[in-house]
């Protein structure tokens, strides 16, 4: 028999097609925008302009995306972190988890409601926050997130019941 000893309760990450799905649309658009701007540009220069800062963020969040989607998000004891080490959110933080279908929420996956405001950060197509809502999804496999929310729905009413 064959004992785990990770701290981990649940992990979450991108599947290789998942991850290059979302960069290779991004990387597209980003490309075709450019090709757009230069092959056939506008007259007017404002639009020239547009299109090409439009195709250069587009390859820029595509780049992020690239970088961010090679991590995964981690369940823990203490709450949710990357493996990046960047705390996502601590348990005694989050006030309750929100997976309904009208939520707005990443793709296959969830919201967090945090007690106490926290820093901005994005880490595309993997986790954000933003305030007091944390949204944890996107390219990753809606199994594994599922697992993740409901396993931090029962840490927090275990918390809670225990208060």
């Amino acid at each position: 028999m064959h004992e785990t000893t990770s701290p981990y309760l649940a992990t979450a990450s991108a599947s290789a097609p998942r991850r290059w799905l979302g960069v290779g649309t991004l990387g597209l658009l980003g490309g075709l925008l450019l090709y757009v701007a230069f092959a056939a540009p506008p007259q007017n220069l404002a639009w020239l302009g547009f299109l090409i800062a439009m195709g250069l963020g587009a390859v820029f969040l595509a780049d992020r995306m690239r970088r961010a989607t090679e991590l995964s998000v981690h369940l823990t004891a203490d709450g949710l972190q990357d493996s990046a080490g960047q705390t996502i959110a601590t348990l005694d933080n989050i006030a309750r988890v929100d997976r309904g279908t009208f939520a707005f929420k990443p793709s296959n996956g969830f919201i967090l409601r945090l007690t106490h405001k926290d820093t901005r950060q994005w880490r595309p197509g993997i986790w954000w926050r933003f305030g007091r809502r944390v949204g944890i999804g996107g390219v990753m496999p809606g199994a594994q997130t599922k697992i993740m929310a409901e396993l931090l729905q029962a840490m927090i009413a275990q918390r809670d019941g225990a208060a």
